[in-house]
């Protein structure tokens, strides 16, 4: 069996990345960017990440999350710190994130620390999830074998019956990251595979070095 796939080709002419349009600090370009994915139409769910860790098994290993907060310290998610991820990330918290945005020939590359959050923003976000959502966190143990959907699915009926009418908490085993970003480039489609790339890297003194890269 095999695929040609050698033949796909289209052409980048939808914007350019220049020095003159760009801030100091690259959050705020990520806001500007991340402004016109959601304005723009072609694209659901424009937060959705890949978030690339060293297991620790020594290969990396790339999974889509949800960013659900971006501030000038960097990027949230959550996930289960027992999981797969919070496991790779406990033992080397060096990853790598990245936005692909199609419809508008961008991409976002973003090497950074992840650090847990405080526990009370955990909480306050577990809280605002649905019910539904909060049990499939504290049902799923995540990334270990299990015998099937259907055992899943009657431990999460036998978890229902449990906290029906009671308030159900965050457990301790899962919250959110921050990821503090080293260095973010930015990346756009542009006519002949001449694209437009800006590196930002944070340097000693917390300022941000800028530099294009070639295509």
């Amino acid at each position: 069996m095999q695929g040609d796939l050698s033949n796909k080709r289209k052409s980048y002419t939808k914007s350019e990345l220049l020095e003159a349009s760009i801030s100091d600090n690259p959050m705020e370009l990520f806001q500007k960017w991340y402004y016109e994915v959601e304005l723009a139409d072609g694209l659901e769910e424009p937060n959705a990440m890949t978030v690339a860790t060293i297991g620790l098994d020594g290969y990396p290993k790339s999974r889509v999350v949800l960013l659900k907060k971006y501030t000038y310290e960097g990027f949230i998610f959550y996930t289960n710190y027992n999981s797969e991820k919070g496991k790779a990330i406990q033992a080397n918290p060096n990853l790598c994130l990245s936005f692909f945005w199609h419809h508008l020939e961008r991409q976002i590359i973003i090497k950074g620390r992840a650090e847990k959050i405080a526990a009370n923003l955990s909480d306050g976000y577990f809280e605002s999830r649905p019910e539904g959502s909060k049990l499939g966190a504290i049902v799923s143990n995540q990334s270990e074998v299990i015998p099937s959907r259907e055992a899943l699915l009657g431990d999460l009926q036998k978890l229902e019956l449990e906290y029906e009418n009671k308030e159900i908490l965050r457990p301790a085993y899962w919250g959110g990251y921050l990821v503090r970003p080293i260095s973010i480039e930015f990346w756009q489609g542009r006519a002949n595979r001449l694209h437009d790339r800006i590196r930002f890297s944070l340097l000693e003194d917390f300022n941000w070095k800028i530099e294009r890269l070639a295509p």
